[in-house]
């Protein structure tokens, strides 16, 4: 597996939460436009706090079954480093060419084809629901596979153990009430995700 594993804290709504993901060392912060959720922001809260992700941070908007418009009016104005979507969303979306996606796989419904690097998720997002580690250790034999779905501090060591994913995404299980991050959970996870990580690899 890789080495430097890629960690994605997932669902920002306050600054407090981007500052702790870049001080844990996390890579990426998402933001999420899917008005169902508790982590649901508008594109007007989005800008604002885009502002504050340091520079070594990616900034991924992250979509479910969206609008064009919603995904034309986020590129133009948060200018996200990557788009998060099914795989099925990408593929009916009129994507510019330059737009870097990281395609959303699920649990029990992979697809035959798949692009180099892809997101395996539970069935439903946000909800703490796990996706099937060892799927996602056969993907990864083949695909880069970021892990995502039910995830926290006390479950990612052993998720990282038996799936060697490429990466892990982590919404829910740093938040001390649903839509809200906690700084001290946030630590814990990427932390605790590197150390599994760093394990994984040495015992190859």
């Amino acid at each position: 597996m890789n080495a430097r594993l890629w960690v994605k804290i997932c669902g920002m709504t306050d600054t407090a939460g981007i500052a702790a993901a870049a001080a844990a060392g996390a890579d990426a912060v998402g933001f999420v436009f899917y008005a169902p959720s508790p982590r649901n922001l508008s594109v007007a809260q989005a800008v604002e706090l885009q502002a504050a992700v340091p520079p070594g941070v990616r900034r991924v908007a992250v979509f479910l079954h969206p609008a064009a418009t919603l995904v034309a009016e986020v590129l133009e104005r948060v200018r996200p480093d990557c788009l998060q979507l099914d795989l099925d969303d990408i593929a009916a979306l009129d994507l510019p060419a330059t737009v870097e996606c990281l395609p959303v796989v699920r649990s029990g419904a992979v697809p035959a084809r798949l692009p180099d690097r892809i997101l395996l998720e539970s069935v439903r997002s946000g909800y703490g629901e796990r996706a099937d580690w060892a799927e996602a250790h056969e993907l990864g034999v083949r695909r880069e596979v970021v892990l995502a779905g039910g995830l926290d501090a006390d479950n990612v060591g052993l998720a990282i153990a038996t799936a060697r994913p490429f990466g892990v995404d982590v919404s829910s299980g740093v938040e001390s009430a649903r839509g809200i991050k906690d700084p001290a959970l946030i630590d814990r996870f990427v932390k605790t995700a590197r150390r599994a990580a760093h394990a994984a690899s040495a015992g190859h």
